[in-house]
């Protein structure tokens, strides 16, 4: 094992490269980095050309869509996802067959397999929303404590926002973005999504809750 030190974005940076190994994946690197609380991220990236990084997509983010994943399985855990998407996680009626997103989080762990600088595909096909927005799911499986799983996410958003110098006004849900079809041009509205983060279908006093934790996060 190698581990690398550099400064981020004002944070200690710890590289810990390891020897795991998925079926499309490079080596896997966790980084920690240290700031009001430590964030842990493991980057699984997938590897261009492979999977769902058919095509090198560039993309400057100036949008965080955040998401939940609606998978309740009990192994439905940011690790599981992350392996799921380096094997290649099939997606229908967009441009790559593949859903891609950037950062999976649970209570315990996040994953980024994407780049923040390449487009994914997990907002809305060929719209503003995947080709601006860094994405991160929120997984919901059982045994997942929701509570820290959220948290995590605004403190993973919060650095995100300064890094990219992105508005809290441009962190926004993934029904934020009217889901166009790539294949067929179908229009099918706005999804509700991050479930668990509306009430009533709609934005309310959880989604308030959350944006007021990464605004806090974020000073």
């Amino acid at each position: 094992m190698v581990t690398v030190k550099l400064r981020t974005f004002g944070f200690l940076a710890v590289v810990l490269v390891g020897l795991l190994f998925s079926s499309c994946a490079a080596v896997p690197r966790r980084v920690a980095i240290s700031g009001a609380a430590e964030l842990k991220i493991t980057q699984n990236i997938i590897p261009p050309g492979k999977c769902g990084r058919p095509l090198h997509r560039p993309m400057r983010p100036t949008f965080i869509t955040i998401h939940s994943t609606d998978n309740t399985s009990r192994s439905a855990d940011a690790l599981h996802h992350a392996l799921a998407m380096n094997k290649g996680l099939r997606g229908r009626h967009n441009r790559t067959g593949f859903l891609t997103w950037h950062f999976t989080v649970d209570d315990h762990s996040i994953y980024q397999t994407l780049p923040t600088n390449e487009t994914g595909e997990h907002a809305d096909y060929e719209g503003p929303g995947n080709r601006s927005s860094i994405g991160i799911e929120m997984c919901v499986n059982r045994g997942n404590n929701l509570g820290s799983t959220i948290d995590r996410t605004a403190q993973l958003t919060a650095r995100l926002t300064r890094q990219y110098d992105i508005p809290l006004n441009h962190v926004v849900p993934h029904m934020h973005w009217r889901m166009i079809r790539y294949s067929d041009g179908r229009d099918l509205g706005f999804k509700k999504c991050p479930r668990i983060l509306l009430d009533g279908g709609g934005l309310g006093p959880k989604w308030s809750a959350f944006m007021a934790k990464v605004s806090f996060y974020a000073r």
